[in-house]
């Protein structure tokens, strides 16, 4: 047999060297290999990746370079039609073999076919890997070979299916080309986000790529895990993983955090650890469904899986809309998770669950414009995940909370955050209030609004709704379809 040319890997959210099947492959292969990451928002659709998801990448691509000039290797950055700079890179590379990750959204998929059909009527060898999942979507189906819509069912096949053990380390020598195409700079490329200041705060919040993702994860075992149960639910605290964004880019592989978890678990021997451990990992699988829902029901991030609520009509109130975005709803839980958003980049999931219902049910806003806020503002902005939890929150999906359920964003103020510490750190305006107001200023005594220096309808909004006559509207609307 003739000895293989040039390997080119084509990286997209895989953003890792560890437990990369298209790395490995082509580090194993023989031949040089050629990293390379190609910049071409405008083949997302509609979904093209907002300015947080933006900020992320750009520094996620600078670790990943720095991991693989340690090894010899270079990451190529093309700007442009996909098709069109790998057909250039193969000539200028002297490639015979272009391999990459999966990614599962329609508009890569759409893409990903394009590229088969491209290289294989050229007669260069095409491999993908699942990369991003414990279970490749599509593999989990119902005894009848039917997609799951219930997560329970779901959550229960999987666990009948063993997860692989990865895909191993990284060789320490990986042969190099003799000659490397040219890239350009990620600053000419226009991956950066042009009006992205804001942004800037979120270096004190995050470490974008592998190896802040090792750290994170390390420190979710060390602090969170053995509380995660009750923790999770806990805005305040450091209780969630916060790995979202980091298995979004994949620059860790869930497969990695599902080993490490059970290997803590086992080796704490604590009371309760297992089943704590078992907690985290259906939030695991809960990414799994999402994953899953997107790949049969590609429609969904534009319209509800459940096709009656199609015909709900909406409230245009842009007024209200943009008090929401800005955190100036007059409600302070909702006010502090969409504040903490803006400055970091994310948001607590109990309180994602409020300030969605908020939005949904007290303001009847639809849940496309509270998903496309998100896409922008969050780094884990993740497609599956995004119209998952939206969809929930709004009834029209899988498995989705009904239409009754409408958060009190009062009552879940003071169950998950009892004294104000969360809304204390991110609405400083009501940071005097005793603990009975903090979560309903508008209630409080003038005395005590006066004590606090809080103005009601000055130093903080009022209101934007009545909960309770908001929550007999909703009722009355969504039980119609």
């Amino acid at each position: 047999m003739m000895n293989p040319k040039n390997t080119i890997v084509c990286f997209r959210n895989d953003l890792r060297l560890e437990d990369n099947p298209a790395f490995l492959f082509a580090a194993g292969r023989g031949g040089g290999v050629v990293p390379v990451f190609i910049w071409a928002p405008e083949e997302e659709g509609a979904w093209a990746p907002g300015a947080a998801s933006r900020w992320w990448l750009a520094r996620s691509l600078e670790s990943l370079r720095s991991d693989l000039n340690k090894k010899g290797l270079r990451l190529i950055v093309r700007k442009g039609g996909t098709v069109k700079q790998l057909a250039r890179l193969v000539r200028e590379a002297d490639a015979d073999c272009v391999v990459w990750n999966r990614r599962y959204e329609p508009a890569a998929r759409k893409r990903e076919r394009e590229i088969e059909r491209h290289f294989r009527a050229k007669r260069i060898s095409v491999l993908s890997f699942n990369a991003s999942f414990l279970y490749a979507p599509g593999q989990i189906k119902t005894k009848t070979g039917k997609p799951f819509q219930v997560f329970t069912p779901f959550w229960n096949a999987c666990l009948t299916q063993e997860v692989s053990a990865g895909f191993g380390k990284v060789p320490s020598r990986i042969q190099i080309p003799l000659k490397w195409p040219q890239g350009i700079s990620p600053d000419r490329s226009g991956l950066y986000p042009p009006c992205a200041d804001w942004a800037a705060k979120f270096e004190r919040y995050w470490e974008p790529g592998a190896g802040g993702a090792l750290k994170q994860l390390k420190r979710f075992l060390r602090k969170g895990l053995s509380d995660y149960q009750k923790g999770r639910d806990i805005p305040s605290d450091p209780g969630t993983s916060r790995l979202s964004p980091h298995l979004h880019f994949g620059e860790i592989s869930p497969k990695r955090v599902w080993r490490e978890v059970f290997r803590h678990a086992a080796r704490a021997k604590k009371s309760g650890m297992s089943k704590t451990a078992e907690v985290y990992l259906r939030q695991l699988v809960w990414r799994e469904f999402a994953g899953h829902l997107l790949y049969h029901f590609p429609e969904t991030p534009e319209r509800p899986l459940r096709e009656k609520f199609s015909r709900f009509i909406w409230r245009e109130d842009g007024k209200s809309l943009k008090a929401w975005q800005k955190g100036r709803t007059g409600y302070p839980i909702v006010d502090a998770g969409m504040r903490e958003l803006w400055e970091t980049g994310w948001m607590h999931n109990r309180v994602r669950m409020i300030a969605g219902s908020f939005l949904v049910k007290d303001l009847l806003i639809s849940w496309t414009e509270g998903a496309r806020w998100f896409w922008d503002t969050l780094v884990d902005a993740d497609l599956a995940n995004n119209t998952l939890g939206w969809q929930w929150v709004a009834g029209c999906g899988a498995d989705a909370a009904p239409y009754f359920r409408i958060f009190n964003p009062v009552l879940q103020g003071e169950r998950f955050d009892p004294f104000g510490k969360y809304i204390r750190r991110w609405v400083p305006e009501l940071s005097k209030l005793p603990d009975a107001w903090i979560h309903k200023p508008w209630q409080a005594p003038a005395e005590v609004l006066e004590a606090a220096g809080v103005e009601p309808g000055k130093t903080y909004p009022r209101p934007i709704a009545d909960h309770a006559v908001a929550r007999q509207r909703a009722l009355a609307v969504f039980s119609r379809i």
